[in-house]
């Protein structure tokens, strides 16, 4: 028995405890980060992440990279490169963000400042190396490190001339990098020529209010001269220095402001966007009310008068015109009944979604924490399957009864038409990050992830159909559908009365009340720039809403006074007409406002956009659905009693 306790005393002293004292040392070590709480002279860690041309924001590459031959202090040191440079898993959303962050291995701690120069490795460069090297110095290469959950950027380096003020030149961060031009003197007026050079010293400033770190600030200093074509090597030693300073006036809950770009984003201009998007709400709705409305009343009037008893009223009928003419046909089933149930579905699931993103954005700060808003769109859009579900069970059981079998094919459709053209467009680009060896490049593992997400909201779906069926009452529409004739669509309409140049105009205005804000939107996601301003995106979010509302029952009124009786899909492609607007608008932006360059930043510039710009066909042609059968079955019902 002695034995038996000696040797599980044993066990435990030589496996259990130091397994546990490690896992709640490698919490200790950690955990200051998420608690941001520092003792004097604890280690803080320095997280390197990704590298990049500064006008391809999108094509980003690993710090340890080939792209650029930094050094590293595992080398540097003798040791095995994944000891002291090792990765970070920073969830799923940071991961399909493209960020890869890895320990860089310099030792800061707090309060401790360094101002002599300390070696961090020695950059060893050969033929190759030095060509990739200037490469990517003419590329204006940048790279972010991450020091306590705040970012921090700074320049490979930069073409100079050759002048004894080089040595003095400096970066801080990402400051003033269009505005330096050492290529043209404006005194003289003559071209000076310049040469690659590589910063090699980094100085860290930090400040500190307390226990807590409160600012971070890199100045990429002492620019070195790369020789190129030569055989011979030239050794390059990488430095740092570390400066900590008190700072009480910044709070710890302000310290992500100084990230935030005031002056862009609540300037003059957005507020008067805002209140200009306002003003057309009020002309729509008053258009609507005003225009519809009054021509809506002269007919009721006409047909109160006009039907006395019962005869009359029959006689009226087959006199009748515009809109009141298709009474038998306006609430008949549309074509491909399936598949505009689940288009209806996939809009009330992405409405309900972006509204919900938008909310939690506001009630929290979703800007300073990495792959946030990712993390909450891929929720958001699980658990709004259920949504999805009920909605295009209901649109589908409108037109037809619970014994037709097409409401698994519609259900099939609500829970695959979206994620199935998402899942073709990410699938491609990340066939081109992996030969480009980005970050962007998604693992088979990360896709099984998405699967399982996927798999668990369609059993979300299936349910939320279920409910959606065994909910449904069923309502006899204001007029019965005539089985026995189709009134067919006038051929002799004027040429804008067509479909597909009707529906193409229609989304004008619902752009027309957005494209300011797409301009923010697209600023802070290609620009370096952090979106903040929520408030403002649930402003717009809501005059969206009410335009496209407005705007569709318009269009329909036009269409069923047009004796056309197709206003169903007419009222979905009306509506989702503004993504067409929103994609050209994200081409002029492209060519106008951006200097982005390459087939791989093209190809994810565009191929972004087709998705946010599907995501605005979808919400957009749902609301100019429900509102124009609001809208019909109203004028229907009123028109009968």
């Amino acid at each position: 028995k002695k034995l038996r306790q000696r040797a599980a005393y044993f066990v435990v002293m030589t496996w259990w405890l130091p397994l546990f004292l490690g896992c709640c040392g490698l919490y200790v070590a950690t955990g200051n980060e998420s608690t941001h709480e520092y003792q004097d002279g604890e280690s803080i860690t320095v997280w390197v992440n990704k590298v990049g041309p500064f006008n391809n924001p999108t094509e980003t590459y690993s710090y340890f990279s080939s792209h650029v031959p930094f050094c590293n202090r595992a080398e540097h040191a003798g040791a095995q490169h994944d000891d002291v440079h090792f990765s970070k898993f920073d969830g799923l959303g940071s991961l399909l963000q493209g960020n890869n962050l890895v320990h860089s291995g310099v030792p800061i701690k707090f309060k401790q400042s360094i101002k002599d120069k300390q070696t961090d490795c020695v950059m060893r460069l050969n033929r190759e190396s030095a060509s990739r090297l200037i490469d990517s110095i003419r590329q204006k290469y940048w790279y972010q490190l991450y020091i306590d959950e705040l970012p921090v950027w700074g320049m490979v380096g930069e073409y100079l001339p050759l002048s004894a003020e080089t040595s003095h030149h400096h970066h801080d961060n990402l400051q003033h990098i269009d505005d330096e031009q050492f290529d043209y003197d404006q005194l003289t007026g003559k071209h000076i020529a310049t040469y690659p050079h590589v910063f090699t010293h980094k100085n860290f400033s930090l400040s500190y209010n307390g226990d807590r770190v409160i600012e971070i600030n890199l100045t990429s200093e002492h620019p070195v001269l790369i020789r190129d074509n030569t055989d011979e090597e030239q050794a390059i030693s990488m430095t740092y220095s570390v400066q900590w300073v008190e700072n009480t006036d910044i709070e710890f809950r302000d310290r992500f402001d100084r990230y935030l770009d005031f002056q862009f984003f609540e300037h003059q201009i957005h507020w008067f966007a805002l209140w200009n998007s306002f003003m057309l709400v009020i002309f729509l709705v008053g258009m609507v009310s005003m225009v519809v409305l009054r021509a809506l009343k002269k007919d009721y009037e006409r047909i109160s008068q006009e039907r006395t008893d019962d005869m009359e009223a029959y006689e009226s009928f087959s006199e009748e015109t515009g809109w009141k003419k298709l009474h038998g046909d306006v609430f008949r089933k549309p074509t491909q009944l399936a598949l505009f149930s689940g288009i209806v579905g996939t809009g009330y699931q992405v409405y309900t979604g972006t509204l919900l993103v938008i909310l939690l954005a506001i009630a929290g700060k979703a800007y300073d924490t990495r792959g946030t808003v990712v993390t909450a769109c891929l929720t958001a859009y699980a658990v709004t399957n259920l949504v999805a579900g009920y909605f295009s069970a209901q649109t589908f059981l409108t037109y037809t009864n619970k014994q037709d079998p097409d409401w698994k094919t519609a259900m099939v459709i609500a829970g695959t038409l979206f994620p199935s053209i998402g899942f073709v467009v990410t699938f491609c680009l990340n066939l081109l990050s992996v030969s480009y060896a980005a970050t962007n490049a998604v693992s088979f593992w990360t896709y099984l992830v998405m699967l399982s997400i996927w798999a668990f909201s369609f059993v979300l779906l299936f349910v939320g159909t279920l409910v959606g069926r065994s909910t449904f009452m069923t309502c006899k529409p204001p007029s019965a559908v005539n089985d026995k004739f189709v009134y067919p669509v006038p051929l002799d309409r004027a040429w804008y009365m067509q479909p597909a140049i009707f529906c193409t105009l229609v989304g004008v205005l619902p752009f027309g009340s957005i494209f300011i804000e797409m301009y923010y939107i697209f600023t802070s996601f290609w620009n370096y720039k952090f979106y903040y301003v929520y408030g403002f995106m649930l402003l717009v979010f809501i005059i969206l809403t009410v335009v496209t509302a407005c705007v569709t029952i318009v269009s329909t009124y036009i269409l069923l006074n047009a004796e056309d009786r197709r206003w169903k899909w007419v009222s979905v492609f009306s509506g989702g007409s503004t993504a067409l607007y929103v994609f050209a608008y994200a081409t002029f932006y492209f060519l106008t406002k951006t200097q982005m360059s390459g087939f791989f930043q093209t190809a994810f510039y565009f191929g972004y956009m087709f998705l946010f710009s599907l995501v605005i066909f979808f919400m957009c042609a749902t609301i100019g659905y429900v509102a124009s059968s609001l809208f019909v079955r109203r004028i229907y019902t009123d028109k009968f009693d």
